[in-house]
């Protein structure tokens, strides 16, 4: 039995949006779409979409919402998407969103579920806010809720240099935020009416968001359809 399902996952940067789309993708076999690694596959291999966004970012600009398009259309047409997607990252914006509808729609397909994770702000702010990696193996710490059982050497790879990136830190979150609530935001009333939304506590543990998922997703991993 394999999973069909189109999926959207919502939430600020750093509800965990891209972890919970790692554990689903393993979970389920059905891929997780970044925005940002298709456009750099999609340059790498030289397909003629690509090759539009290869000269705007060469040019610094910003890439236009219709090559994103064409870039998700030219991805969700090969064979591992025949059984679904995962969204990470994308839409952002209404505009975004609406212009997703109209490609979905032409290909016959259509979104089964959008799962908002909600979380709090300050608590969001301080989960980031600390956070640190290991420069070997790359794996996660915090300041304050997820230290290394040795001071200064990581727990899986016995590592001792370590990272932070320089965008967690609190300033850096609060106006990620911001600009999360005033582009993105509008989404979860846009999804809500069109009866897809569903909403999760994304400030739960790990384990328990992703038994709150498969909950949600349930119905849709009951069924396969064959290609």
């Amino acid at each position: 039995m394999g999973a069909v399902m189109k999926l959207i996952l919502l939430g600020p940067p750093g509800a965990g949006k891209g972890t919970q789309a790692k554990l689903l993708s393993e979970s389920y076999g059905i891929p997780q779409l970044s925005t940002g690694e298709m456009l750099r596959a999609a340059v790498k291999a030289g397909s003629e979409i690509g090759k539009k966004a290869k000269a705007v970012m060469d040019s610094g600009g910003l890439v236009s919402d219709d090559i994103v398009i064409g870039i998700i259309s030219d991805r969700i047409a090969q064979p591992d998407c025949v059984s679904g997607f995962i969204l990470d990252g994308f839409p952002r914006t209404l505009n975004q969103a609406a212009a997703l509808d109209k490609l979905l729609a032409s290909k016959k397909r259509a979104l089964d579920a959008v799962i908002s994770m909600s979380v709090h702000d300050e608590e969001l702010v301080k989960r980031i806010d600390g956070r640190f990696t290991c420069a070997t193996c790359g794996a996660g710490y915090h300041d304050k809720y997820h230290q290394t059982k040795k001071s200064g050497i990581c727990d899986k790879c016995a590592g001792t240099t370590f990272t932070r990136r320089p965008d967690d830190n609190a300033e850096t979150v609060r106006a990620r935020l911001m600009v999360y609530y005033r582009e993105t935001s509008p989404l979860i009333g846009y999804y809500f009416a069109k009866g897809k939304l569903s909403t999760i506590d994304g400030m739960a543990p790990i384990g328990d968001v992703t038994k709150a998922l498969e909950a949600i997703l349930s119905p849709f991993a009951k069924t396969h359809v064959k290609a």
